[in-house]
């Protein structure tokens, strides 16, 4: 039997019917329980319980909660699937309402007088005809995850009782506490002991095909060190609400589909240990069960759609927006064959479930005190054959209003320095989700339709009621993306050239970009240009194909399907590949923040909108009566764009495009073709003009000045409140470095003029030296480039270092050496300047000697 995911109106109250739920002890009466049973020891043990029918039978004493669950002798050996989900927990536990823990097989067996939990190793695959078959359990390790003592057995009914309390109310099942990390600060938030005496199971849900049971863990500390923050109402006690399902192993015609590198699809991966290839996957991409209800028919209703609830929690305005994009799926899945595959329904306030109920696909709303998302779209599957048997979305109330997600101005970026443990520190990227991502773009667009209007704030009308649809919009498109089995697509933003991204007509049309699984940038027009579309709104000529892929019926046409990879407007690239991280991937396309087949240009049109925004900011945020904490936030999240673009530019310095079309398919290029010099060198000339530039950072001091943040009570108590304005720009141009000077960078130069790369690294060291000294090389240094010149002559000092050497190529270690000689060439014979910038001159002649004297 599969997990139901289409819920009509008779279906959901026959199984209202058929199914029970309890969260207290309630008038189904212990004594209707002890009729059911037979034999002495099931009537003793079940004398106070109330009974629950479903996948497991359930007793729950109506005095003190404890649970007993009954099993039949046909169960034993039999798999069932485990899922795992948070119903509410502190984000700082690693717990939120929805995030989705655990999906794993398990078996229950029997040693004599126990019963056993026994998690089952779902990694490799056997081919049955293989006498290897025999040997697929050797040296794999199931995982017993609980053993139980037998309460009562009967012979002839075949019913085993055992406790279960311990079962549901420890870690048994899944991991509750999350393993200590040994890099966190000793004061960081951390849970205490679970208080088994104040755990509890809340409640039980049973139903034919699933057992759920909710349970609240509750950890302690009675000295802690970090109070959490204000979600968390005493540090002491924190209760962490987890929601265990049992189900039952679908029993199905579902034919698993094999995963391709060419389309992303989350997948089951599995290796078959009997295969003699040189990739030997087995792996399951994740999808629905879609049937034909007339499998003759090229166009067909499902037997059973795939139905959405939005849950009554979400705002009435949005419903319509949301319900829309949802729909908007329904175009993929005709490129599949189907018509009408996807339903939504909203959940009545008169509901008897709760969106926790497994058996709903529901997109939920939620407002958090530190929201973890915008959007969140999992799923839970059979492990075993990928087949989807559920899932739900979260959305986060955040993205709709004008806050900021961050505690502080300067550290929005998320950035590191390159000077403490360079070049460690260079690997760690600005990380984001799609919703703080989404936000902070969002608040971008707002900031810029606000800042260019004539006429004000504009409310809710005009560009910014497009703003805000389209943006939740594209959210909702976003995660039920997920929610079908799609990845991450970041190579999608690629779709137009920079100047046909602003033309809606065609954008509504085909789409903005190739996929709604990619992160751009927000696509707000540059001056003396009419607005487009902001975001996008409706699935890409990728998406389409996707979907087809996963989705058709016709297994004999799947080799077509594929061989259209090589199409450009199918370009695919996920977060295996994407360059967000310094040094991490080496396609420049595949890149959060851009957009257009021209992303160079792009950024270049996008510095001239915030040179635009910058100058009338203050005008603009000069609100009587209100302080100025919106402008703040706005020039934080203009500057949070400009460092967005500059990070996006400067991964074609060095790069690669790369293509994965597969031998003698059409249409397949090189696997690596460098990024031709001219674009790697005008990359570098984008960096020096808006970000190692002299006036890079000239902003009027009128808007330094009003960076003050609204008081609230004691939040200024052991730290200041001034903008810290040069420690900001100093982490915008050091994210940058860290991948313009990283080992895999600067090695990649010299690999890649084997097979076309024109730019050789000392010519490139050259030029980026030239960036961040030439402009002042005989004048004074402000204040922005001397902590630039300081970071970069540290930065090629580190290459330098014991440290560096181990990690720095020859060729590397030899560039930053020419290129530390020829800095002191520059400014070693500096005259006539200030005594600001002698002192400065001193200590980078000083660092250049220490790392240029021979050990």
């Amino acid at each position: 039997m599969r997990i139901l995911t289409s819920l009509v109106a008779v279906v959901v109250a026959a199984l209202l019917l058929t199914g029970c739920s309890s969260s207290a002890p309630t008038a189904q009466s212990s004594a209707s329980a002890e009729e059911s049973a037979s034999g002495d020891d099931f009537k003793k043990a079940l004398a106070k319980s109330e009974k629950m029918d479903g996948l497991f039978t359930v007793y729950r004493d109506t005095t003190d909660g404890s649970v007993h669950l009954e099993i039949s002798e046909d169960q034993l050996g039999k798999e069932f699937i485990y899922f795992t989900h948070t119903v509410d927990g502190v984000v700082q536990a690693g717990h939120f309402r929805g995030a989705y823990r655990d999906n794993a097989v398990f078996t229950i067996e029997r040693h004599y007088d126990r019963i056993e939990f026994v998690e089952q190793n779902t990694n490799f695959y056997f081919d049955e005809e293989s006498a290897l078959a025999r040997a697929a359990a050797a040296n794999t390790s199931p995982s017993v995850l609980h053993a139980e003592k037998i309460v009562a057995h009967e012979d002839d009914s075949g019913r085993i009782l055992i406790k279960a309390d311990d079962l549901f109310l420890t870690d048994a099942l899944h991991q509750v506490k999350p393993s200590p990390n040994p890099k966190a600060p000793p004061t960081a938030f951390k849970l205490g002991r679970q208080d088994k005496g104040k755990s509890k199971i809340r409640s039980l849900h049973n139903y034919p095909e699933n057992t759920d049971v909710v349970v609240d863990y509750v950890f302690s500390n009675s000295t802690p060190l970090n109070g959490g923050g204000e979600a968390v109402t005493d540090a002491r006690n924190v209760t962490i609400t987890l929601r265990h399902s049992l189900i039952e192993m679908p029993d199905n015609d579902y034919t698993p589909r094999f995963a391709d590198p060419r389309v992303g699809y989350f997948a089951s991966q599995k290796t078959d240990q009997t295969s003699t290839s040189a990739t030997p996957y087995h792996d399951l991409i994740h999808r629905w069960h879609l049937e034909k209800k007339d499998p003759d028919a090229e166009l067909s209703e499902p037997v059973e759609p795939i139905v959405w609830w939005i849950e009554n929690t979400t705002p009435e305005r949005i419903r319509p927006i949301v319900k829309e994009a949802v729909l908007a799926w329904n175009e993929a899945f005709e490129a599949a064959g189907f018509r009408n595959a996807v339903q939504v329904k909203v959940q009545p306030d008169s509901a008897t479930w709760d969106a926790g109920d497994i058996r709903y696909n529901v997109l939920r709303w939620t407002s958090s005190p530190q929201p973890p998302f915008g959007g969140y779209g999992p799923s839970f599957v059979n492990p075993r054959t990928g087949q989807i048997l559920g899932s739900d979305i979260m959305l986060e109330y955040v993205f709709l209003t004008n806050r900021a997600n961050y505690n502080k101005l300067f550290d929005i970026t998320g950035l590191t320095s390159l000077n403490d443990e360079m070049p460690s520190d260079m690997q760690k990227g600005a990380m984001c989700s799609i919703g703080t991502f989404m936000h902070a773009n969002t608040m971008f667009g707002r900031t810029a339709v606000r800042a260019l209007s004539d006429d004000g704030p504009t409310g809710l009308d005009g560009e910014m009621t497009q703003l805000m649809e389209e943006g939740i919009y594209y959210l909702a498109l976003h995660e039920v993306g997920h929610t079908l089995g799609l990845m991450h697509n970041m190579k999608a933003s690629q779709l137009h050239g920079p100047d046909e991204v602003h033309n809606a007509d065609m954008t509504r049309a085909s789409g903005l970009t190739g996929s709604v699984m990619d992160y751009p940038a927000i696509n707000v027009a540059p001056p003396e240009t009419k607005q487009g579309q902001f975001y996008t709104t409706k699935p890409g000529p990728y998406d389409l194909w996707a979907i087809e892929y996963g989705y058709t019926t016709d297994e004999d046409n799947l080799d077509a399907i594929l061989s259209r990879s090589t199409e450009s407007e199918l370009a695919f690239g996920n977060d295996a590949d994407d360059m967000r991280s310094p040094g991490k991937a080496i396609d420049p396309r595949v890149m959060i923040g851009d957009m257009s087949a021209d992303a160079l240009q792009y950024a270049e049109d996008r510095m001239g909108l915030i040179g635009e925004l910058t100058p009338d900011l203050v005008s603009k945020y000069a609100d009587a009566g209100q302080s100025w904490q919106e402008l703040r936030d706005a020039y934080g999240i203009i500057m949070g764009q400009h460092v967005g673009m500059m990070q996006a530019v400067s991964r074609y310095v060095g790069g690669v495009y790369v293509d994965r079309g597969f031998v003698g398919q059409e249409g397949a290029g090189d696997p690596y073709t460098p990024v031709p010099t001219e674009d790697q060198k005008r990359a570098v000339q984008i960096l020096e003009t808006h970000l190692f530039a002299p006036d890079a950072f000239d902003k009027p001091a009128d808007l330094y000045r009003h960076l003050q943040p609204q008081r609230r009570g004691f939040e200024f108590f052991g730290d200041s409140e001034d903008p810290k304005i040069h420690a900001q720009a100093r982490r915008a141009q050091e994210s940058v470095l860290a991948h313009l000077l990283h080992p895999n960078t600067l090695e990649r130069i010299t690999d890649t003029r084997l097979y076309g790369n024109g730019y050789r690294l000392i010519d490139y060291m050259d030029d980026l030296t030239d960036a961040v000294f030439e402009a002042d090389a005989n004048s004074n240094v402000n204040t922005f480039r001397q902590n630039l010149q300081l970071a970069y002559v540290q930065g090629l000092a580190g290459v330098l270092s014991e440290k560096g050497r181990k990690m720095y190529d020859p060729i590397a270690q030899t560039a930053a050496l020419h290129s530390l000689n020829r800095i002191e060439d520059m400014i070693g014979d500096r005259r006539g300047v200030n005594a600001e910038t002698r002192a400065h001159t001193e200590h980078i002649l000083l660092i250049v000697e220490n790392a240029t004297s021979v050990d």
